[in-house]
């Protein structure tokens, strides 16, 4: 019975549980489902084998049984016929049959209780391989939107860093804005204080002629005076 011995993590196991330790549940999923399989085909031939082994030893107990009755009904007869001695050895091989169907029942005992065991062993893994199959689909389908997620998510803080990037573009962009305004500014101040210069310089000129005329009424004022 070293098959049971095998086995018997196999009764108590929990899909579940072991999915829940898989670094890859879809590479894990496929896995175990071929180790199920792999495993309820040697539990089911070794089932078969303790199977024929209950039937044989049923077999052979109830052959004992029958050659107790038919040696309990040939000692009768024998009797019957007067033949004691007959009868005796009836009643000896009937006691040798006796003996030995003790024995055999404890052999189809152990035979029928293990029988029990490897038919709930492999119906076990019978519903275990056929919860596998039926879930399988859902739970690829589970592990493949968890990691669309995970690049979702990667794509997502990619573009956190992104948008930090642009918003210390467009504070480099203002600062060159600023600094492209500020030049143009002071040019145009500049070109203010030239054409100041330029409209000081025009006045003197400008107001030449008129100095000039004054000069000409005061020069003919003096000499109409005999002042020259």
């Amino acid at each position: 019975m070293g098959i049971l011995t095998r086995f018997k993590d196999i009764m108590s196991a929990n899909i579940n549980a072991l999915l829940d330790k898989a670094e890859d549940p879809e590479k894990m999923i496929d896995q175990y489902l071929r180790n199920l399989e792999k495993d309820l085909g040697e539990v089911k031939a070794e089932t078969a084998s303790v199977m024929a082994e209950e039937t044989r030893a049923k077999r052979e107990l109830e052959e004992c049984k029958q050659q107790i009755d038919k040696m309990q009904e040939y000692a009768q007869k024998a009797l019957l016929a007067g033949n004691e001695a007959d009868a005796r050895a009836f009643l000896e091989k009937k006691q040798t049959y006796v003996n030995n169907q003790a024995s055999l029942e404890q052999v189809y005992k152990v035979a029928a209780d293990n029988a029990v065991k490897m038919r709930q062993l492999h119906d076990k893994l019978v519903k275990d391989v056929e919860s596998l199959e039926s879930r399988r689909d859902a739970i690829k389908a589970k592990v493949k939107a968890a990691k669309a997620q995970e690049k979702i998510n990667k794509v997502a803080s990619k573009g956190v860093g992104a948008s930090s990037d642009m918003a210390a573009f467009e504070k480099m962009e203002a600062k060159a804005d600023r600094m492209l305004d500020e030049a143009n500014a002071m040019s145009e101040l500049n070109k203010s204080e030239e054409s100041t210069d330029i409209d000081a310089l025009t006045a003197k000129y400008d107001a030449q002629p008129q100095t000039s005329a004054v000069d000409d009424e005061l020069a003919a004022l003096k000499a109409s005076m005999g002042l020259q």
